[in-house]
């Protein structure tokens, strides 16, 4: 039996039929692998996302950088991060690139917690991004849950959701770990090492989480009955109201720690 191929209009049409409306603000995550053979790859789905969300909707992703350094390089032969140029992570995945590079796509100043946006409320959401505590109030996170974003998962990881880093934040629960690094950043002195602090995201916020809490925090607001689930290609999809998620995953954070905090 031969491989299904998908084409960008029926991408965009299982995209409607997800929940993706004109005019949403959109944040995606996506592994192009699990939707299968689609003509024209990540350019295809691109337009099949702009296509259903519209010339009023915006898509946006968290795309980090890719650094192409260790910590203890040479601090002379590390180069200025440069947000025009710097490439998404690549655990990202392609779409995150091809979104970072598309024309007209606008991208926040943070180095790690960066943000890329495309669309009517693209400026907006990317024009100012604090350096300390990057994921937390002020972010593009926290104006994009202002803006009853959606979260798109496009066969991706429920484990991948960026956006739970904002409910890191807010959760009032003790122990969270910060980690202080710095980056070679442009300024108005030229290049400068700039000390940022944030609370960790490399591995859970506290020692008493699980691992994988961010996919236990999704699946358990999948199975309430909340958000929305779907195929797009040949991927299993959600759809996620960041309204929703955020006071879920503080008083999922909340109540974990009360069971588990020493």
């Amino acid at each position: 039996m031969s491989e299904t191929r998908w084409n960008r209009r029926q991408i965009e049409a299982q995209l409607r039929q997800l929940g993706v409306r004109e005019g949403d603000l959109l944040m995606v995550h996506a592994s192009l692998r699990s939707l299968g053979y689609v003509i024209g790859g990540a350019n295809c789905v691109m337009q099949a996302l702009l296509g259903a969300l519209g010339p009023s909707g915006t898509l946006c992703a968290y795309v980090d950088f890719e650094p192409f350094f260790e910590e203890d390089d040479d601090p002379a032969s590390i180069p200025v991060f440069d947000k025009h140029t710097a490439p998404a992570a690549r655990d990202h995945g392609m779409l995150h690139e091809t979104l970072r590079k598309w024309p007209g796509c606008l991208r926040s100043d943070h180095p790690d917690a960066g943000v890329v946006a495309l669309g009517a409320m693209a400026a907006w959401l990317t024009e100012t991004h604090p350096l300390q505590f990057g994921y937390g109030p002020g972010s593009p996170f926290d104006r994009f849950v202002q803006a009853n974003g959606r979260v798109l998962h496009l066969g991706s990881p429920l484990d991948t959701t960026t956006l739970i880093h904002y409910a890191e934040h807010l959760a009032p629960i003790p122990g969270k770990h910060l980690n202080l690094y710095r980056r070679l950043l442009p300024t108005a002195e030229g290049p400068t090492w700039v000390d940022i602090e944030e609370f960790d995201t490399a591995d859970p916020v506290a020692d008493y989480l699980p691992v994988n809490f961010f996919e236990l925090i999704v699946t358990e607001y999948l199975m309430e009955g909340r958000g929305i689930s779907g195929r797009v290609g040949n991927a299993e999809c959600h759809m996620l109201e960041s309204q929703e998620l955020i006071p879920f995953a503080v008083d999922w954070l909340v109540r974990y720690a009360r069971l588990h905090a020493p």
